[in-house]
């Protein structure tokens, strides 16, 4: 069943593992998959609650500190613990690591939004029962977090008790041994009220730093009338206990509604306790339903339908479920490198939103791509104010890695030094235009931030020999640090200087009085727009006549290549085994940088270099990125090698599902997940969103029957299925549209059928 991930391990590996998987999250709100009533005390716990953005910031420490090193780090914090549920029975405590399990099922429902686990246990005196665990977190009301218990007494039980416990001592996961989770810090939250209200819990916590407020206030209902009841408040904690009789079923519900001050504004409790209301009304199943609804509008644009491969099938699934789960839909939030699963990162946004995450959202839900540009237009200011600490005078340098928008990466070579994220950024806006002609947003926020990140790479290049240069920058590829012309940074950096000339013209034309407007707010001048068309027609793009490729920079090719057939296994990922400056003086790539730009900007270069770059920087690419496979998969379709491509796609689709790279249990990899949907639509289907408009150029993996998907393009909805033989395009909402098909020109009306042959 594609439609249901099912894991049921108690080892440790995979019970950290599973945390991951089965987690919970609406974009606002994320749960790991832990156990209500936890594990024994020899199994570890990443035990978490997020909320996106919620964060605290500590200060960097430098055994050297130089000009312009950020001085603060902000990090996503693991808030109010609410999912805590212990069950006695008579004297004994329930536990799946006691006792005898007699059936155990842990699934994940991707179709209807909800987690469940349903268990059989004997205890080691004899009782016996069965518990039925659902949660959900719901994507209509965004602060609530539900569980429902089902306990059915099966023999020899007198008395269920059920002691409900909502605690605010907590505190992050860190791990001193990898320099993706180890920041330290743990304990960032302190506890400023804990008490009841009427039949209500509620904990509210507070920041040391940033003095955000977290709230948790919870409700519990039984099914059954008599039953006694005891509450205990202590320092940091409200715990409830239920005392039941133990000769019928029993149903406890417990309802956990978060509110911050990032959201709620000063009176967070209150607003929870108006969220209650709201809600007292709707049970559980009433909350299921709903949920399943608001799936049911979800996959209707954003499935992928694989015939042939349930492996597959599922993973692409799990992956399009989960970015849902973790993607910001309001402007105050992003998505994080490891979403709301984790603490991988710190909860920071990345290049990894715009460049593989927001292409799945823009081509299946135009709105909630939008909302992740306006959360970047928002922190422009913060990306001025960088530029200048970086010495331009101009312009926009936006962060590596940020949550609010100042910059928290403390090792400059791979963090501050990526540059391109200010292209991405605006590549992505532009991608954002051809797909909507959205014409409201290209005036109040695309003309803005494509001219100040245009004015950023020519204060950050120079003219040489007639060429405009841009010298010692990191690409996307972080095993090849500081550097003279990246080609990726180049070409890039030239997209975003032609497409600001571009839209100045476009407004000089169509609204001269919000151009004046925007020039004098920036002290913009006629000038700087000669200037980027000049910089960014003799953009100098580094090409190799040996080999006939783009040279990733300027020095890459001089080195000597690493060995990677000889390299031991367990020396990968190299990033964790290898000093940075030895990586540094060898060609050795940890993911997809100039085959990378080949797939973003096609039309730079003819087939043949693009051919050539591929098979060159295959050779020595490590894909120790989960950013990498995805890519080459992409570009193995463009370049007509469908079982290369079909490899690729497969590492890449079930990477946290199989946990291919090690590390799932810190957080999912969400920017992989974004790229297994970029390598099917715009790797096998081929998709291209380009001025002239869409094309597609369609490929099918051997091993697959059928793949079929939507897409959603200028308030249009296209249906795309691709078979053995044959390509049909159907459009089922909207205008009639033309696009391109194997560079054949296509019309298609609604309701009619277009087929080709492939």
């Amino acid at each position: 069943m594609t439609w249901k991930l099912t894991r049921s391990e108690l080892d440790n590996q995979n019970l950290l593992l599973n945390e991951s998987l089965l987690s919970l999250g609406n974009g606002y709100l994320g749960v790991r998959g832990n156990f209500e009533e936890g594990y024994k005390s020899t199994y570890n716990s990443i035990r978490g609650t997020y909320i996106n953005a919620f964060h605290d910031e500590t200060e960097i420490n430098y055994g050297e500190k130089l000009h312009a090193f950020p001085e603060i780090q902000q990090k996503i914090l693991n808030v109010i613990d609410a999912q805590t549920i212990n069950i006695y029975l008579d004297d004994e405590q329930f536990s799946l690591f006691e006792g005898e399990i007699l059936h155990l099922e842990r699934n994940l429902h991707m179709d209807t939004g909800y987690s469940e686990r349903i268990v059989h246990w004997k205890s080691a005196k004899g009782k016996e029962v069965k518990i039925h665990f659902k949660r959900l977190i719901s994507f209509v009301t965004k602060e609530l977090f539900a569980i429902e218990v089902k306990i059915v007494p099966v023999n020899n039980i007198k008395l269920v008790k059920i002691v409900s416990i909502v605690e605010g001592k907590v505190s992050n996961f860190v791990d001193k041994n990898d320099p993706r989770v180890a920041s330290g810090h743990a304990t960032r939250l302190r506890i400023s009220e804990v008490r009841q209200h009427e039949s209500f819990s509620i904990v509210k916590n507070i920041t040391y730093a940033t003095k955000l407020e977290v709230a948790c206030v919870t409700s519990s209902e039984l099914n059954i009338v008599e039953y006694e009841y005891v509450s205990k408040i202590t320092d940091s904690s409200v715990e409830e206990t239920y005392l039941c009789n133990g000769n019928e079923p029993i149903q406890f519900t417990k309802y956990n509604v978060y509110t911050d001050t990032l959201r709620h504004g000063k009176d967070i409790v209150d607003e929870a306790l108006a969220i209650h209301q709201q809600l007292e009304d709707i049970s559980f199943e009433n909350l299921l339903l709903i949920q399943r609804d608001y799936l049911d509008h979800y996959w209707h644009n954003a499935d992928v339908k694989i015939s042939g491969e349930d492996s597959l099938q599922e993973g692409i699934r799990f992956n399009l479920f989960q970015l849902l789960q973790s993607v910001g839909k309001e402007q105050q939030s992003n998505i994080s490198a490891k979403g709301l699963s984790g603490e991988g990162y710190e909860g920071h946004y990345f290049w990894d939103t715009e460049i593989y995450i927001f292409p799945v959202f823009l081509m299946t839900n135009p709105e909630m791509a939008k909302n992740l540009l306006i959360q970047r237009y928002s922190i422009l200011e913060s990306a001025r104010v960088r530029a200048k600490e970086m010495g331009h005078k101009k312009g926009a340098l936006f962060p590596w890695r940020t949550i609010t928008g100042p910059e928290s990466s403390a090792f400059f070579p791979a963090g501050t030094a990526q540059y391109h994220i200010s292209a991405d950024i605006a590549y992505s806006y532009i991608q954002y235009y051809l797909v909507t002609k959205d014409e409201e947003f290209l005036k109040y926020y695309m003309a803005e931030l494509l001219f100040e990140t245009a004015r950023l790479w020519i204060d950050a290049g120079h003219m040489k020999e007639g060429l405009f240069r841009i010298d010692c920058v990191t690409g996307p590829d972080e095993y090849t640090c500081i550097v003279n012309n990246n080609y990726y940074t180049n070409v890039m950096a030239k997209h975003n200087l032609l497409w600001a000339a571009k839209l100045y013209n476009l407004l000089k034309e169509d609204d001269s009085k919000l151009l004046n407007q925007l020039g004098d707010k920036l002290n913009l001048s006629e000038q700087e727009v000669s200037e980027w068309i000049d910089a960014g027609e003799k953009m100098y793009l580094p090409y190799d006549e040996k080999y006939k490729i783009n040279a990733q920079d300027d020095s890459f090719l001089q080195k000597d290549r690493w060995d990677l057939a000889n390299t031991p296994k367990e020396k990968f990922p190299l990033l964790l085994n290898y000093h940075p400056l030895t990586l540094y003086r060898y060609q050795v790539c940890k993911q997809a940088d100039t085959v990378l730009a080949h797939f973003l900007l096609e039309d730079e270069q003819d087939l043949e270099t693009m051919n050539n770059s591929y098979n060159y920087y295959e050779q020595i690419t490590t894909h120790d990125s989960s950013l990498s496979s995805c890519i080459f998969s992409a570009m193995a379709s463009k370049l007509g090698d469908k079982a290369k491509a079909y490899e690729y796609f497969r590492k890449t689709a079930r990477l946290d599902l199989d946990n291919t790279h090690g590390n799932t249990k810190d957080g999912l990899h969400m920017a992989n997940m974004g790229g297994t949907w970029l390598a099917i639509v715009y790797g096998f289907a081929g998709l291209r969103v380009k001025e002239s408009g869409l094309s597609l150029a369609p490929v099918l993996p051997n091993n697959w029957n059928s793949l079929e998907f939507h897409l959603l393009y200028q308030n249009r909805t296209v249906n795309i299925k691709i078979e053995r033989r044959t390509v049909t395009y159907s459009l089922i909402e909207g205008d009639s549209l033309t696009f391109s098909h194997m560079g054949e020109l296509i019309y298609l009306e609604f309701g009619k059928i277009v087929e080709k042959a492939l």
